[in-house]
């Protein structure tokens, strides 16, 4: 039976609101907790006043430190180091951390989209890495204050390989005796997959038309385009032996009507004139479905309506 490795010193790389809740609880469990992001506001309001979550949980709590370099970790290295910054800068940050990484320190992939753990792994090595999936809607009010729209614990995760089943039970159980309640599973493909497809109908869409996730679900005609989305992403699943469950259809959408007034973060990308993560969401389910012979021409266009907007 595999022993829990214990883990007192974190850093989250990403200042936005995935990452400010993770630190905060992490923080509030007693852990020493290390916030990184480029932008010096994110960070420094997290060390003082501290991070503020409010919506479906409240939370005030400061974190360890911040910092505005990810060099600067190999100073004073952590245990783990949780990523939350966007899927599209993961190469930059895994050369970072490649400078300064040693044989017991682990990398957790706490993102959005598919195989992002794979880009981890290239340059990190997959005994290295471990990949969650994240159950919780957020977004930043200002720096350091977080709005939790919606909370839907357990959150998951699992080692790319067995040699670190240990380390992915030990940093489960420190998330939840923090609040944060994870569990190790032996199936997070299948539920990166679960999620990644609900994101891939709603992200992409709310951030084409500018609605919300509740003005898209009470829309008849725009939710006729999440609707042929979730069931292009489920043809492309099965078609590459991926397990959803046979009832994922109807949970799919019961699933989404609890989102809530919330704007998903690919459409808080694009009013902030930022580079989405499409590419890793239904990028990549374009992707598995030219593998597996599957036509994906809802991901495509939708996936084309989303570059378009980026350069503007």
């Amino acid at each position: 039976m595999s022993q829990k490795k214990e883990f007192k010193k974190f850093a989250v790389v990403g200042a936005g609101p995935v990452g400010c809740i993770v630190a905060a609880y992490l923080a509030h469990g007693g852990h020493d907790v290390t916030l990184c992001d480029i932008v010096p506001e994110l960070v420094n309001s997290a060390v003082d006043p501290g991070i503020k979550i409010d919506g479906t949980e409240e939370l005030e709590q400061k974190v360890t430190r911040g910092i505005t370099n990810i060099d600067d970790l190999a100073n004073d290295p952590p245990d783990v180091i949780i990523i939350t910054v966007k899927a599209t800068v993961l190469h930059l940050i895994a050369s970072s951390i490649e400078g300064f990484i040693t044989d017991d320190m682990y990398v957790v992939s706490w993102q959005n989209g598919i195989d992002t753990e794979l880009v981890l792994a290239e340059t990190l090595g997959r005994d290295r890495v471990i990949r969650a999936v994240v159950n919780y809607g957020c977004g930043l009010v200002k720096p350091g204050h977080v709005h939790l729209a919606f909370h839907h614990p357990p959150h998951f995760l699992q080692e790319l390989e067995p040699a670190g089943k240990e380390a992915a039970l030990g940093i489960a159980e420190a998330l939840s005796k923090s609040g944060l309640k994870t569990e190790r599973t032996d199936s997070i493909v299948d539920m990166v997959w679960r999620k990644s497809i609900m994101n891939a109908c709603m992200n992409p869409v709310c951030a084409v038309t500018g609605m919300t996730m509740a003005e898209v679900i009470r829309d008849p005609i725009v939710f006729q385009i999440v609707d042929n989305l979730i069931k292009e992403g489920v043809q492309v699943a099965r078609a590459n032996e991926i397990g959803l469950g046979w009832n994922y259809y109807p949970y799919a959408t019961n699933y989404l009507k609890t989102a809530g007034d919330h704007k998903p973060s690919m459409l808080v990308d694009i009013e902030n004139k930022r580079r989405t993560e499409v590419d890793f969401i239904n990028g990549k389910i374009v992707e598995y479905g030219q593998q597996a012979g599957v036509e994906t021409p809802y991901n495509l266009m939708i996936k084309a309506l989303v570059k378009a907007l980026e350069p503007k």
